[in-house]
């Protein structure tokens, strides 16, 4: 019986370990996609001679004008910064229950969260 439950916990160990391993490789997918769509909002920006520019969709390009390409490429980087949120957030429970699982303490300041604008301008109004 004890063996049973020691497998058992070794594989919701390792089952865990995983979910968080293909959370982070999320995590990486989801920067690089952000980070090339905002390398192209910045050369949309920079580019003045063009008004119409061709974009791909699945497998077709399509020429749209360079304002409406923008504001769907914006929507785009905020959608992939709030799936980056939300992917960040439910990492933290799972690191915590990995390390209980593991018996080992809590990471140090990995509960963190950054300042509202609102902190910050409070926190800058007392200096």
């Amino acid at each position: 019986m004890e063996t049973e439950q020691l497998l058992y916990h070794l594989a919701e160990i390792e089952e865990l370990a995983e979910d968080i391993i293909s959370d982070k490789h999320q995590m990486v997918e989801l920067d690089k996609k952000r980070q090339k769509t905002r390398e192209a909002i910045r050369l949309l920006s920079k580019d003045k001679k063009s008004q119409k520019t061709w974009v791909c969709f699945g497998n077709m390009f399509i020429k749209l004008p360079k304002e409406d390409t923008k504001k769907l490429l914006e929507k785009d980087f905020n959608g992939l910064d709030t799936e980056i949120a939300d992917v960040s957030k439910g990492l933290k429970p799972k690191v915590n229950k990995l390390r209980d699982l593991e018996h080992k303490e809590d990471v140090k300041g990995f509960g963190l969260n950054a300042m509202s604008r609102d902190e910050i301008q409070a926190v800058e109004a007392l200096l």
